[in-house]
């Protein structure tokens, strides 16, 4: 599978805040790769490391078969970026942003693709963009980022701040315009729900490093949440196999998240640690559940030092 990011033992420290402790992930050609991670795990400090707009302290990034420290004019004309922190000229309106933008990208950029996404984003095309609402900024940003055709498109944080109805809109516009264009994305996102509609992967960040990177298949085929009722109330200390998330008990009822779910194994081994289990289910889990169980094992390991999951 061919990478057009491939990032190798990354570090960057902000003074004496180490921010990344080591960051290797792939992002392959084709596909949309979700970055997840809890506030303040590097998500953003990894993206500007790859486009460049932060240095690394140690490792190695390419990007498009370039050294990210070297990418000039030719890779970013095959980079669509959308940050949102990103700053925009905000005396400029849509149109003039359109034009002076323009002529940066020569040839690759579409004028028949640019009046296709002015009329699917519907965004004021004379007004300043500081008078633009902050959905109708983000589809400004979005849409000077797509109208050259990128090959590769890095989205940060994108939905932040946005209404439902422009959330949607917006995803809607990028989820037709990724699958027609077969545009390789990278997307960091809180809003997990509205990425899980398009991510074929996730990488998720942790700590400064990735924990786990996946397709969101096999990940949400391994991961169940279980709940397990048996004849008497639990008591004591239960050993549990360590594919067995955040594990709690109520009364008679055992509840926990399976990370490596197999449904010929299950039953045998809830009656090994349950011997008067009395009935169990074991539910598919979304992308944001499986998200939160993952958080709250990391909240677990930070407070104690040591791994509380298995790797897939």
């Amino acid at each position: 599978m061919t990478s057009l990011i491939t990032i190798q033992s990354l570090e960057k420290s902000f003074g004496r805040t180490r921010a990344l402790g080591g960051v290797d992930l792939d992002i392959p050609a084709g596909k949309v790769t979700a970055f997840l991670g809890p506030n303040g795990s590097g998500k953003t400090t990894t993206i500007k490391c790859a486009m460049n707009l932060q240095a690394a302290d140690a490792g190695r990034i390419t990007v498009l078969g370039t050294d990210s420290a070297q990418l000039g004019p030719d890779q970013f004309r095959r980079i669509g970026y959308v940050s949102e922190n990103q700053q925009q000229p905000e005396w400029m309106s849509v149109t003039a942003l359109l034009d002076y933008l323009r002529p940066m990208y020569g040839t690759h950029w579409d004028r028949d693709f640019e009046k296709r996404l002015l009329k699917q984003f519907d965004i004021p095309l004379r007004t300043p963009l500081k008078n633009l609402s902050r959905g109708q900024k983000m589809k400004a940003s979005l849409l000077s980022s797509l109208a050259y055709r990128p090959q590769l498109v890095v989205l940060d944080e994108p939905f932040s701040g946005l209404d439902a109805l422009v959330r949607d809109e917006f995803l809607t516009g990028l989820l037709e315009l990724t699958e027609s264009e077969g545009w390789t994305v990278w997307i960091s996102s809180h809003d997990i729900e509205e990425v899980e509609r398009f991510a074929d992967r996730v990488a998720i960040l942790n700590a400064g490093r990735v924990d786990l990177e996946e397709n969101v298949e096999s990940l949400q085929q391994r991961f169940r949440s279980v709940e397990v009722v048996v004849e008497s109330e639990i008591g004591g200390q239960l050993g549990t196999p360590g594919s067995w998330l955040n594990f709690q008990t109520s009364g008679r009822t055992a509840r926990f998240t399976d990370s490596n779910h197999d449904e010929a194994r299950i039953l045998k081994t809830i009656r090994e640690h349950f011997p008067t289990a009395l009935r169990h289910e074991a539910r598919p889990m979304s992308l944001r559940e499986i998200f939160v169980a993952l958080a709250k094992t990391y909240r677990l390991e930070s407070k104690n030092g040591t791994p509380n999951h298995p790797s897939p």
